[in-house]
């Protein structure tokens, strides 16, 4: 009898250690969208928002990266995101796109990044940043 109760409540245990273990692994996800969707690497540095969507600039040693998404995702719309680094030309992605422009990158190790994103009729511009 005291056999069975105790594996009873192992098994409770692990049962209830498996369902902590999986929502920790979903709150993780869910806390890392914007990258997971975006394609750029590296280290999120400034989110851009605006009335129609976010850009994110995202940085590694090497490159700055950049990525519009729209607030309301679904059916094509027309998007754009551009990165110039300083000195360097805008490399640009514009269209219409169902769920992001971009994502683009530069080469910015020590230079300032210069970003805009469009979604529709709503944009914002960074300035020069990540100097």
């Amino acid at each position: 009898m005291f056999s069975s109760r105790g594996g009873t409540r192992r098994a409770l245990v692990r049962t209830a250690g498996v369902t902590i273990s999986g929502a920790a692994l979903l709150v993780g996800a869910l806390s890392v969208p914007a990258q997971a969707a975006s394609g750029c690497g590296g280290r999120l540095m400034k989110s851009l928002p605006f009335s129609t969507g976010t850009t994110y600039v995202y940085k590694t040693r090497t490159h700055a990266c950049a990525v519009t998404l729209p607030k309301r995702p679904g059916g094509r719309q027309q998007m754009s995101v551009s990165i110039q680094a300083r000195g360097g030309v805008p490399v640009r992605d514009s269209g219409r796109f169902y769920q992001l422009a971009g994502p683009v990158t530069v080469y910015a190790v020590t230079r300032c990044v210069f970003v805009r994103g469009s979604v529709g009729g709503g944009s914002v511009a960074s300035g020069w940043i990540l100097c």
